[in-house]
């Protein structure tokens, strides 16, 4: 366990009224944690009032409205006297109180497995155990010849910098556009949002207790990332507007020789130790195949390549998709546009979420930034539901008897809940409740958060969801299978990315003249998607099987990779061998119980296509594993599984 230390108390002058306002916005669960740190009582654990099981976005426990009254009225006594007394704390809960609090604030047993990786992510002490500060084992003169090129300035990019910078590793960032944000910079349609909780997904070193709302929107998203560039010193070592090329691995110097063209459109050649691809799965932009998609006279573009200069007030457009994309646009668009058509090819399952669009509080917002440990633990309380309690809902039963539209007990359950928000949101509407519910199991697709926004946007007057296939694309508009035409004056194509072509367009070259696209083809593999066989010091985020369906927020995802990678860099350094190439065997095993997992997971399900699957319907992109596993394997690398060759020179 670690060793917690209580960060520095945040000192305030509100009024008790206005404490006592905030306090009507708190999470009764997280407030009562607070109030145990403020006070050291643990008699809070064993009274009463207990939460009931933490579901998917709720915090405040189902607890009735009397109990939370008196919740609130003790803790604005504990609140006075901790500032009155001088913001002094009691001694840090002990290991087995720090487990009962777990347990209690989520209403159910945390088993002890899952306590140690839940620790680290809360860094209770004040500190982060991620950090990667590793001391004079290895001397700064070695590092400092050990040269890191990372490629893509988003979320992964910056924190890979952020963990090279603490290990006194040097780096250089190649970044295609003109500033850092990588998603939350390419994409700006209207009405682009995160999908997980954002106390959650942020780092967790860098909490932002300013968040305006649950699920912010992008301008937001950028804010933060291009606030993480500059505290941590990063933006002075990315070269904007520079693309990579091709890379090639040298085996006589255990080099990668990487040609970039810049900004200006000439090319350069730069040389690194290792390699880091930090370029998502989802910035390669998808154009359906449809006949005829040159020949319309309007605008047309793809979502994440929003053409701004083009005002859709008052215009007839075509949305051309239903996904997490056409989610968030269409009802932007319905607002503005005369006349909205959706083309949908599979309708989306879609979970209740009041907090959606909400607003943060100001309260809610002074509670995270002055209450001790309450943003810690309301982090926990977001990530607990959303771990890996849920992954035995999407485990094929091979034995359950409607595999056509559920995969098991738990699964049919949740399809019938959903089904129900549908009914209930679409009212007396048979034909469209018909085109609106899934026939596919429940999260089968990547599933979408609702307030009630998308059906009620659906129901407008001026907007018309289509379901019939489109057949071409003319220059008046869209002309179905049913040969009806749709005049419109511009098509927004909200058709997801190349999902599958990992480190495409970039031709990376490895040992033997191996090409990595040919390589992989159509069905791309990595050991714990990070390393390949035959690419030494290619190291991988985001990279084959590790998109989350099921858990967890992906910046959780990358800073296990990161760790791993920093590792495996220092097993380099320690080792003062210059490449370390994952074994075949070690990458073969791993990929086989990975393919056989996922073969046994609702998004391998026959009866839908989805960009988690490739043209074979394999698929490629997602994890099946817990995170507690993920977490474990990728904490320390073994070194048994690479070979390590040539020098670092």
């Amino acid at each position: 366990m670690v060793n917690r230390h209580p960060p520095a108390a945040v000192e305030f002058s509100d009024s008790d009224a206005f404490i006592e306002q905030a306090l009507r916005s708190a999470s009764i669960p997280t407030l009562m944690m607070s109030m145990l740190h403020m006070t050291g009582d643990t008699e809070i654990l064993r009274g009463s009032i207990r939460p009931a099981r933490a579901g998917m976005g709720e915090i405040q426990g189902g607890m009735s409205q009397e109990d939370k009254a008196r919740v609130r009225a003790r803790a604005l006594e504990i609140i006075q006297a901790y500032r009155d007394g001088g913001y002094r704390l009691p001694p840090p809960p002990g290991d087995e109180t720090i487990r009962e609090m777990m347990s209690f604030v989520v209403g159910e047993p945390v088993p002890d497995e899952y306590v140690p990786m839940m620790l680290e992510e809360m860094a209770l002490d004040g500190g982060a155990a991620r950090d990667e500060h590793w001391g004079d084992n290895i001397p700064a003169a070695v590092r400092e010849r050990f040269h890191v090129l990372v490629i893509g300035a988003g979320m992964s990019g910056i924190l890979t910098a952020i963990r090279l910078c603490e290990a006194g590793i040097p780096y250089t960032i190649v970044e295609k556009n003109e500033r850092v944000g990588g998603t939350w910079f390419e994409n700006s349609y209207p009405g682009c949002r995160v999908d997980v909780a954002n106390h959650f997904y942020s780092y967790s070193f860098e909490p932002n207790h300013d968040w305006p709302e649950f699920f912010c929107q992008r301008d937001s998203l950028l804010d933060y990332f291009e606030r993480c560039a500059t505290r941590y010193g990063i933006r002075e070592r990315i070269r904007f507007r520079t693309e990579v090329e091709s890379a090639r691995f040298d085996d006589a110097s255990s080099r990668w020789s990487v040609r970039i063209r810049t900004a200006d459109g000439s090319r350069e050649t730069l040389s690194a130790n290792a390699l880091v691809s930090a370029v998502g799965q989802l910035n390669r932009p998808k154009l359906p195949d449809i006949p005829g998609r040159e020949t319309f006279r309007g605008p047309a573009f793809h979502s994440a390549q929003w053409q701004h200069q083009h005002s859709l007030e008052g215009k007839r457009v075509a949305v051309i998709g239903t996904g997490a994309s056409a989610f968030q646009l269409a009802p932007e668009l319905a607002k503005r546009a005369e006349q909205l058509f959706v083309f949908q090819r599979s309708p989306a399952w879609m979970a209740p979420n009041p907090n959606y669009h909400r607003e943060v509080s100001p309260g809610k917002r002074w509670l995270l930034k002055h209450l001790p440990f309450y943003a810690r633990w309301y982090r926990f309380l977001l990530f607990w539901p959303g771990s890996d309690g849920l992954l035995p809902s999407l485990i094929v039963d091979p034995e359950w008897p409607h595999p056509e539209r559920s995969v098991n007990a738990l699964n049919e359950q949740t399809r019938v809940f959903f089904t129900d928000y549908l009914k209930s949101q679409v009212g007396d509407d048979p034909e469209l409740l018909e085109k609106v519910i899934p026939s596919y199991p429940p999260f089968g697709k990547r599933m979408l958060q609702d307030n009630g926004t998308w059906l009620s946007t659906l129901k407008r007057e001026n907007v018309e969801l289509v379901t019939e296939g489109i057949e071409a694309i003319v220059p008046e508009g869209i002309r179905t299978r049913d040969g009806a035409t749709f005049e419109v004056d511009a098509i927004v194509f909200a058709t997801g990315f190349h999902s599958n072509k990992f480190l495409w367009p970039m031709e990376v070259v490895g040992r033997e003249g191996t090409v990595l696209g040919e390589l992989w083809g159509d069905d791309p593999r990595a050991y714990l998607g990070i390393t390949v066989p035959k690419f030494p010091n290619l190291f991988c985020i985001y990279g084959p099987g590790t998109n989350l369906a099921h858990a967890g927020s992906i910046i959780f995802h990358s800073e296990c990779q990161v760790r791993y990678i920093l590792g495996m860099l220092r097993l380099l350094l320690e080792s003062g061998k210059g490449a370390a190439d994952c074994k075949a065997k070690v990458h073969d095993a791993y990929n086989a119980r990975l393919e056989k997992t996922l073969e046994g997971m609702v998004w391998s399900h026959p009866g839908m296509d989805s960009w988690y699957k490739n043209r074979a319907g394999r698929v490629t992109c997602t994890s099946p594993w817990r995170l507690l596993d993920y977490w474990r394997w990728t904490k320390t690398p073994n070194s048994d599984d690479y070979e390590f060759r040539g020098g670092l020179g």
